[in-house]
This record gives structure tokens, C-alpha cells and sequence, in this order.
């Protein structure tokens, strides 16, 4: 009897010794994946330290996967990574091969949501708050000037100022020529600058309007003023977490941890973040330390 409970005491341990070296996949590190530009190398490193620091979870992270989604999405099916920030608008036309148009925001990240589960075994969790889409951006100077607020405004006096931008968006089928139609531009002339050069031309003189996107680091700056889109001609990028749902799983304390993400940014408060970066040539990881300690989401 004394030998059959010491089998039984050894086989207990033995069970709780190999349940205690598997771990699950906790004792893994949460592997994060970003795309290759600066506001997500700095998202990326938001998320990192969050889960570090909040959750205890070890990280591992990969910044500037080239290609973003069409690289990220397959590897994330393969579980080469766990979850990326990714905008609801490129989820929606490039992974689910939806139309962009006819889908209200709230409307489309709950498809988001349940679509990726069907198909992916993933999930969308909270919103950033920021939208990184396309916008028209005019010099302070003349916004004021004209007393600019939105694109319609624009078009009283499109025909006295001159329109620079990158050779792509002009070109492109869903670009500037849909752009001058749907709000009417008829601008003095029109020029091709690279995409690095638009803002350092606006500033000047040599061009009074461009497009951007609502995010660019150049937007923070007292000179240079975004456009309401008051026709709703593009549609919205907000950022979100997509993450694998047996992440979720593996990591209890992760999700509440990704929802301390949620509302945090606003656009400008982005745009201030990438311009730390770009020109002021902070460290992405600084800068984002800083903005969550100013948040009050982890301590100096």
C-alpha cells in the first residue's frame, strides 16, 4: 500500500513537473509585427511596453515588415506572430476583398471583427483613436488668407493657387482627378514633387496646396492646415490591434492590456509623435515612453 501511494505521489509530480515545463504558450514571448513606416514603429513599441510592463508578458518585437499587410496578414495565419496595429480600411479592401464605400465605421469594425474570426481565428481589439487617411493640406497662410476650413471652401479660389503633389496620387484612378470632381477644383497650375519634398516646397512658396495624410509628421506644424473632408469623398484608417485568438488565450492578461490602447490618440497627437521622429530624430521607443507616461499609463 506504502509503495502503491509513493507511485502515485511520483506520478502526481511527475504530471505537475511537465504541465509546469510547457507552460502553454505564456512562457513564449507575444510576438508583434509593424509595418515598415515610422508611426507604426512607434505604435509598435507603445504595444511592447504596455504588454511588458502591464501584462508581464516577455516581447518580442519586429518593426518594418516590407510589404505591411500582404506580408503580415499571411504570416500572422501561420502564427509566425501574434498580433500587429493594423488601420480598418486596408483590413477591410486588401485582406476581406471588400468595397470601401457603402460601410459606415462602426458598422465595418464589427464586420472587422466577426469576419476575422470566421476566417482567421483573429480579432480586432479597441481603437487607437486616430485616423491616418488621405487629406488635402493647404500653408496656414493661405488658409487664412481665404479663411479655409474645409475642401469646398477650397474651391472658391482653387483657380488663384497652385496644387503640388506626388506623381502617384496624381496619376492614380482614385486620386486628384476624382478629387477636382468631386469638389470642383480648377487650380492655376499643378506640379509633380516627390512625396519627401511637397511640404518643404509649401513651405517656401513654391506650391499653396498638397496632399498628405491626416498622420504626417508635417501636419503638427503651426504652418500647414488639413481640410475637413466635408463630402466624405475618402475613407477612414483607424488603427486597431489585430491579434490572434489563441493569443488571447494563451496571454489571460492580454486583451485588457491591448484595450489600455484604445482612444488614447488623437490625429494631431500622432502627427506630433512622427514628427519627434522624423525631424527632431528622437527614438521611436523614447517617444513612446513618454507619451504613455503622459498619459498615466505606466510610471517615469
Amino acid at each position: 500500500m506504502k509503495k502503491r501511494m509513493t507511485a502515485i505521489i511520483l506520478a502526481l509530480v511527475l504530471i505537475l513537473a511537465t504541465t509546469g515545463c510547457s507552460g502553454g504558450a505564456s512562457e513564449e514571448p507575444v510576438k508583434i509585427a509593424t509595418k515598415p513606416m515610422t508611426e507604426q514603429y512607434i505604435l509598435g513599441e507603445m504595444l511592447k511596453i504596455l504588454i511588458e510592463e502591464k501584462a508581464g508578458y516577455e516581447v518580442e518585437l519586429t518593426k518594418g515588415i516590407g510589404g505591411g499587410t500582404n506580408n503580415i496578414q499571411p504570416a500572422m495565419e501561420k502564427g509566425e506572430f501574434d498580433l500587429y496595429p493594423e488601420y480598418t480600411s486596408s483590413g477591410w479592401v486588401m485582406v476581406l476583398d471588400h468595397k470601401a464605400e457603402g460601410v459606415d465605421d462602426e458598422e465595418m469594425f464589427e464586420k472587422l471583427k466577426s469576419e476575422y474570426q470566421e476566417n482567421f481565428d483573429m480579432t480586432w481589439v479597441g481603437q487607437y483613436g486616430f485616423n491616418n487617411t488621405f487629406t488635402v493640406a493647404v500653408s496656414s497662410k493661405v488658409a487664412e488668407q481665404y479663411n479655409l476650413k474645409t475642401c469646398s471652401d477650397l474651391a472658391r479660389v482653387s483657380d488663384k493657387l497652385v496644387f503640388g503633389g506626388n506623381p502617384d496620387y496624381i496619376e492614380r484612378e482614385d486620386g486628384f482627378g476624382v478629387l477636382c470632381e468631386t469638389y470642383g477644383y480648377n487650380f492655376k497650375d499643378v506640379k509633380d514633387i516627390d512625396i519627401g519634398l511637397k511640404y518643404k516646397a509649401m513651405q517656401n512658396g513654391d506650391i499653396d496646396v498638397t496632399n498628405g495624410f491626416t498622420t504626417d509628421a508635417q501636419l503638427s506644424r503651426d504652418d500647414v492646415k488639413p481640410l475637413e473632408d466635408d463630402k466624405h469623398l475618402q475613407v477612414n484608417y483607424y488603427c486597431s490591434t489585430v491579434v490572434r485568438q489563441d493569443a488571447l488565450e494563451n496571454y489571460p492578461e492580454l486583451e485588457d492590456t491591448l484595450m489600455l490602447m484604445d482612444g488614447i490618440l488623437t490625429d494631431q497627437e500622432m502627427a506630433e509623435l512622427n514628427y519627434q521622429v522624423e525631424v527632431e530624430g528622437k527614438e521611436d521607443v523614447d517617444v513612446a515612453r513618454e507619451f504613455l507616461i503622459s498619459k498615466g499609463l505606466i510610471e517615469k
